[in-house]
């Protein structure tokens, strides 16, 4: 199959992929510069901001579970650099509380894992959120709700697990297995 490519000329526009899934980045980078963008991978936080500030992107794409700081912390940094960058938060893990913190910080769209190129494509050219894709209206089994409500609590607690837990009434392991797991379907 051969890529579309969306972007053409001299001016390719910058796009920030931060992920620390190494396999991921460069297999997504490949077919996103075959779609004509210019690509710069970064695995971490600090590694995107060195970037960003040194050669600014248009787009980014950024992962919400990384090692270090998380794509809800560099998000408003990167839009910090330019209020204008088109950034989408894409995670493993998703939940309602994360989805609605992204936009409230600032992200474009929010996107869940597996997503493939055009669905990035598709994230960071819409014109607008749709909110009834991020929030569905079909009713949440009660392990979902569960997991939303310790999403919601553990962003309440800027993600300091030893606090949700207290908040949560259980104990710290406890909470950490929990978190470890794939969030449950809806």
């Amino acid at each position: 199959m051969v890529a579309q490519v969306l972007f053409e000329g001299d001016d390719q526009p910058h796009l920030l992929l931060v992920d620390d899934d190494e396999t991921f980045t460069h297999i997504m980078a490949r077919v996103l510069v075959r779609k004509g963008l210019r690509v710069s991978i970064a695995d971490s936080s600090e590694k995107a901001l060195d970037i960003a500030r040194e050669d600014l992107p248009e787009y980014a794409v950024v992962d919400l579970k990384m090692n270090g700081e998380s794509g809800l912390v560099l998000l408003p940094k990167l839009l910090e650099l330019d209020p204008e960058m088109k950034v989408v938060i894409l995670t493993g893990y998703s939940s309602i509380a994360t989805a609605v913190e992204a936009i409230k910080r600032g992200a474009c769209n929010y996107l869940c894992k597996p997503a493939d190129v055009d669905d990035v494509l598709a994230a960071l050219l819409a014109k607008n959120v749709d909110a009834d894709k991020i929030i569905p209206d079909s009713p949440m089994s009660v392990d979902r709700l569960e997991w939303e409500h310790i999403q919601r609590v553990l962003n309440e607690y800027d993600g300091n697990i030893s606090a949700t837990a207290r908040a949560l009434g259980m104990h710290r392991r406890t909470l950490q297995r929990k978190l470890q797991k794939r969030p449950v379907r809806r």
